[in-house]
């Protein structure tokens, strides 16, 4: 059965699963969908057309599925879209996309978003992330899976996050973290490889060794960017009886060689 404080304000469009939990003075939109066993806090507000999937539990005063910070914007229907499982913490803002994107800001699943977290127009957001409290994400950033922002740390438009990487509290990101790499610092520059973080994710110590050997090659042996991917690729390719660590270097290979913006150096 629906639990919803008779304070709160659902408009009778929404499509509410039988068992969420609403809190007080929250506000639900005519546009929004929110999926099984999902809690919502008191004064939270969810607008916007913004689907929500299952066991989600969103803090009070979060402001889900406003309109984008756009100048542009004006009023197009985009839309945000949340998985499963993401606790989203007190004051975070997540909004809408926009028409000079996909219109779509994604949210995956088994993400743990702390207090006073922006994520902005456009973004997409992996699976298993962090978000320190206080991380502000600009629009259109890509946050792969297991990446982890810290706290107080500022993102670039349109700059991209590689899985596994970390950015420190307080740092500056203007240009692209590669996978598995620590970044940190005003602006963020590139600390070694996240060692600890892979272990704990079942990473074998051959690919960790091969992965720091690639770090080395990228930042610390003098070679030209563009030599720098071919030597990578080459470690992949000489990689190829370990399926795990020949799949980690294509990856990290992969994301350097399409970046836009360019990476940290």
């Amino acid at each position: 059965m629906t639990r919803i404080h008779a304070s709160a304000l659902v408009d009778s469009k929404a499509e509410i699963a039988s068992d969420v939990e609403i809190g007080p003075y929250s506000v639900i939109g005519p546009n929004v969908k929110i999926g099984a066993a999902c809690k919502i806090g008191s004064h939270t507000v969810i607008e916007g057309y913004t689907t929500i999937g299952k066991e989600n539990n969103f803090a009070h005063f979060a402001a889900i599925g406003g309109a984008p910070q756009d100048m542009k914007y004006r009023g197009e229907p985009t839309r945000l879209i949340i998985g499963d499982r993401n606790t989203i913490r007190e004051f975070t803002t997540i909004h809408t996309g926009t028409s000079q994107d996909e219109g779509i800001t994604r949210i995956g699943d088994d993400n743990w978003i702390m207090a006073y977290v922006h994520i902005a127009h456009d973004c997409q957001i992996g699976n298993h992330t962090i978000f320190s409290s206080n991380a502000q994400i600009a629009g259109h950033v890509k946050v792969s899976d297991w990446a982890i922002m810290g706290g107080m740390s500022g993102v670039h438009q349109f700059v991209r996050i590689g899985q596994h990487a970390m950015l420190g509290g307080a740092s500056a990101l203007v240009q692209d973290i590669p996978p598995f790499v620590i970044a940190a610092g005003d602006k963020a520059s590139p600390h070694g490889i996240n060692v600890e973080g892979l272990k704990r994710r079942g990473f074998s110590s051959e690919t960790i060794s091969a992965l720091r050997q690639a770090y080395k090659v990228l930042y610390k042996d003098g070679l030209s960017f563009e030599e720098a991917k071919v030597e990578i690729q080459k470690m992949a390719l000489a990689s190829a009886s370990d399926t795990q660590t020949a799949e980690k270097l294509t990856e990290l290979h992969d994301f350097i060689a399409a970046s836009t913006r360019g990476i940290i150096r």
